[in-house]
């Protein structure tokens, strides 16, 4: 298909899946007159991309993880997977503070044990 139908069925602009082709992440066949051409293999590595980039994953990380035999691509995902348990431990600590202050009977926060040590925690 086309780079435009290709577009289309994936909602991004034609000239994101260029950039993705310049940049090496998905590169499509080409027509005898040079024009990009998709396969439905293409749309599911594309698909592949998006989710990879929903996860906060850069290009060049996400080309380690497209393909298989890529040197390095178990430690791409491994970082990738640290960074988001820490993210997620982040937000865990968050919700719990922001659970506390809901019911925090101290007139100002800075006088709660509780609140300042989070506080202090996320300098």
């Amino acid at each position: 298909m086309k780079i435009g139908e290709a577009a289309r069925r994936l909602g991004v602009a034609e000239h994101v899946l260029r950039h993705w082709d310049d940049v090496g992440a998905v590169v499509p066949d080409r027509t005898a007159s040079g024009h990009r051409e998709y396969s439905e293999e293409h749309l599911h590595r594309l698909q592949v991309l998006r989710a990879c980039q929903s996860v906060g994953m850069s290009l060049p990380e996400i080309r380690h993880v497209l393909h298989r035999s890529e040197p390095g691509r178990t430690r791409v995902i491994e970082r990738q997977l640290h960074r988001i348990r820490a993210q997620r431990a982040q937000l865990e600590d968050a919700e719990r503070f922001l659970v506390h202050v809901i019911t925090c009977e101290h007139d100002l926060l800075t006088r709660c044990e509780a609140c300042t040590k989070y506080a202090a925690t996320t300098l």
